[in-house]
């Protein structure tokens, strides 16, 4: 089979719930007011795939769903920006899992009901469809615990088609960084955490420590790190993408993956690291400046200001559909 696609991914699909305004410190047993309120596209797979298609990227998406409304609403997000989702599978019976996200300035509070997102198992993935495309991209690594047992075997066989893979684990919910990480790390080609995440892969209290033991396992890691921007660290080389100086932040909730998609459709563009490590840093500064991890990038609105201020050289208009 050709490449009919440029990416697939295997994850998780599910609604993010953001409730703004709410205080940092939540008494039981009292009725707390939020100010605003959002429903939109969650799961760290999800929002790669939608934003990639966002950026032009032809995207193959496979997942299971709950028999219910909020799966149904997942994936009609993903297919209104053409993504192909053919390969969703409705699990009678179960629900759709959920995130809901309280926002407090640069940080929040996360809680998940795993429903479906943690049902996604080896035997459910269609594997020809996997390798149609040039990229496999994984996220939330710990939270697909039923892909575990075959996931090194599955990324084997990807691998030998001379596919490229990504990796970003996201955080490991029992802090443990245990299997199946070093298990598939050998068939990763590029591996996405942020700064917290590869110290605690690593085992590491600083960053340099973290990079020298991880680069045993991979030859690429792209090191995200917020207000300092985005580091590159290959075997070979090292460079720094600078961050983005924004007036406003409505919320950094999908910043991560907006720029795991900008660096990965820069990547598969045959921009160099460096130059796609830029992209990525303009994505996720996009993706603050909306709510949740795709309005920025459906909503022209916001997108077209924001492309103007800041991608002044053209990099992320060269990607990203205007409609």
């Amino acid at each position: 089979m050709g490449n009919n696609f440029d990416v697939s991914i295997a994850g998780e699909l599910n609604l993010d719930l953001l409730l703004y305004g709410l205080p940092r410190a939540m008494q039981t047993e009292r009725e707390l007011l939020a100010d605003d309120f959002r429903m939109t596209l969650g799961s760290s797979s999800a929002i790669v795939a939608h934003n990639l298609a966002a950026l032009g990227m032809r995207v193959t998406f496979q997942s299971v769903i709950g028999d219910d409304e909020l799966g149904t609403s997942a994936q009609r997000h993903l297919a209104e920006v053409g993504v192909d989702v053919s390969r969703v599978v409705r699990l009678p019976g179960r629900r759709t899992g959920a995130t809901i996200l309280l926002p407090h300035g640069g940080e929040r509070h996360i809680l998940t009901y795993l429903g479906t997102i943690a049902d996604l198992r080896v035997a459910d993935v269609d594997v020809q469809r996997l390798t149609s495309a040039r990229h496999f991209h994984l996220s939330s690594l710990y939270l697909q615990r039923q892909l575990h047992a075959s996931l090194p075997e599955l990324l084997s066989q990807l691998k030998s088609t001379g596919m490229t893979i990504s990796l970003d684990t996201n955080d490991d919910p029992e802090d443990k960084w245990g299997a199946p990480l070093f298990e598939v790390l050998p068939f990763v080609d590029i591996l996405m955490p942020n700064e917290a995440e590869l110290c605690r892969m690593a085992k590491c209290t600083d960053l340099a420590g973290a990079l020298d033991c991880m680069l045993r396992y991979v030859p690429t890691i792209v090191v995200k790190r917020g207000a300092l921007g985005a580091l590159v660290v290959s075997r070979e080389s090292s460079s720094v993408a600078a961050p983005l100086r924004l007036p406003r932040v409505v919320d950094t909730v999908g910043a991560g993956d907006s720029f795991n998609a900008g660096f990965v459709a820069a990547f598969l563009s045959g921009r160099d690291l460096e130059t796609a490590a830029r992209c990525g840093n303009l994505c996720g500064a996009l993706s603050t400046q909306g709510h949740g991890g795709i309005e920025a990038f459906a909503n022209h609105e916001i997108r077209e200001p924001f492309l103007e201020r800041h991608d002044v050289d053209g990099l992320l208009k060269s990607f990203l559909k205007v409609g």
